[in-house]
């Protein structure tokens, strides 16, 4: 027994650099990817609400490879997961930042990436009956203008479990909902 307690003593230490980095890095090597048509829906989560918060954000990528330009016009969930789904975007206007229900959908530029992230562009869960609590699973359907629908799974995230910087990035502040960015696309490259 103290032979085996000498020995672990000797193998655990240098370990410990490599189990770390795999912890930090275990949301992105998980990540989703479902395509529909010339898109590539990437890695949808919502963040875990505070008790029973009746609102969550959440936030994804889409990459379209394709050569026409498609939008996101809505996303449906179960009754029982939220009475309400919407497109919203915060902006700064007048030194203040305000959030609104997006008229029309996404725009999915041909051959760009739209992240839904923190701060501008995201999915807006509401009236949640009780909540999202992390590690819970959230089948939702993404309807595009010209793609069609495809069915997804929003992982539900404890705050704070991505690193500042990761795209798309979730922030612990609980009126912290999303950034749209238009890039070029770079998926498949």
């Amino acid at each position: 027994m103290v032979a085996q307690k000498h020995a672990m003593s000797r193998i655990l230490p240098p370990l410990l650099p490599a189990v770390f980095a795999a912890l930090m890095t275990a949301p992105a090597a998980l990540a989703q990817e479902y395509d529909v048509g010339d898109l590539s829906i990437v890695d949808p989560f919502a963040l875990a609400t505070v008790g029973n918060a009746p609102v969550a954000g959440g936030y994804l990528e889409i990459v379209n490879e394709g050569e026409a330009d498609d939008r996101l016009v809505a996303i449906r969930v179960a009754p029982e997961v939220a009475g309400m789904v919407q497109l919203h975007e915060m902006r700064l206007e007048d030194g203040v930042m305000r959030m609104d229900a997006v008229a029309g959908g996404i725009p999915v530029p041909a051959g760009a990436r739209v992240v839904l992230e923190r701060g501008g562009l995201h999915v807006m869960f509401m009236r949640l009956p009780d909540g999202l609590e992390a590690g819970r699973q959230i089948p939702a359907t993404l309807v595009f203008e010209n793609a069609g629908e495809v069915e997804v799974i929003f992982a539900v995230e404890t705050r704070g479990a991505r690193q500042e910087g990761s795209q798309p990035g979730p922030s612990d502040a609980a009126t912290d909902h999303g950034t749209a960015q238009e890039q070029p696309s770079s998926h498949g490259n």
